[in-house]
This record gives structure tokens, sequence and C-alpha cells, in this order.
């Protein structure tokens, strides 16, 4: 050390290309981290509260792409080997509705949407009862839909 010149911090050396010091700027991220680690936590610390749901309805026009979409319950009876669930609508009529739990009680029977709004979701005008094929978009439609099932699961009893 020498003694004519005072000891001074050089504080802290800045990144090139930034104005902000690595330190502030190291800080800063991993704040922000924290922020971000904090919003997934409960209240217990776990990891339980999910993320904010998107619709499920962002999914539509991969459907009419992927040609899953059955239409018409003549068309869902004859082709229950391909069906994973049914779609009906609130605007269908208490008879219909009993009709079709009916006809599809090993399938799950989802009710949601009016009939106007499946008509700007697949182009389907007057439509009230849809199916969806079996596939993996399917299956995660019908996970996003699950709590608006009509019917329980069949419960087959132990032989």
């Amino acid at each position: 050390m020498d003694p004519e010149r005072p000891e001074v911090d050089p504080g802290p050396r800045a990144v090139p290309g930034s104005q902000q010091p690595l330190t502030d700027r190291g800080d800063q991220i991993s704040s922000t981290r924290s922020i971000q680690s904090h919003a997934l936590r409960a209240e217990d610390g776990s990891r339980s509260v999910p993320a904010p749901a998107k619709p499920v309805e962002r999914m539509f026009p991969f459907v009419l792409r992927a040609r899953i979409l059955m239409v018409g319950r003549d068309t869902l009876r004859r082709s229950k080997g391909k069906l994973h669930f049914v779609l009906v609508t609130e605007d269908l009529s208490e008879s219909s509705r009993a009709e079709v739990l009916k006809d599809f009680a090993h399938y799950p029977v989802v009710q949601r949407y009016t009939s106007a709004e499946l008509e700007q979701f697949f182009r389907l005008k007057g439509t009230k009862v849809v199916g969806f094929a079996k596939s993996g978009l399917a299956q995660s439609i019908y996970a996003e839909l699950k709590q608006h099932r009509l019917n329980k699961p069949v419960i087959k009893p132990i032989v």
C-alpha cells in the first residue's frame, strides 16, 4: 500500500455495453427470480399453485385441422369405436340431453358452450352435439373440460 495514495474502493465493475454495474444487474436478476418462484409457491411453501389457466378454445382450430370432430348424434352412434368424449351445448333440450346421456353412458358427456359459440369455433350452424375422436388433442381438451362433465364414470362390479 502506498502511503501517499488513499485506499479507494473502485466500486462495481461495469459490463461492456451496459450502463449498470455488474453487481446491481446480478442482484436484479436474482431478485426477479425470487419473485417469480415466490409467485408459484402456495402459502405453505409447496409449489401447488397452478399458473393462470389458458382457455381451452385455443385448441379448437387444431381440432378442425386434425379432423377429429364428429358432428351429429347419428354419426356419433356409428363411430363409437373412435369416440373419446361427447360435447353437448347448454341450449340442448332436456329430452335430447337425456337421450344423449342414455346413448353414450359409457363415454364422458360434457355440457359447455351454446350452439352459437360452436358455430363461431367450428363453423357449424345449428349443431348442438359434437364428438371428439380419440387422439392426444382430444385428451388435452377433455382434461380442461372435465369439470363440466354431466355423467359419472361407469363402475364395473368386480366378479
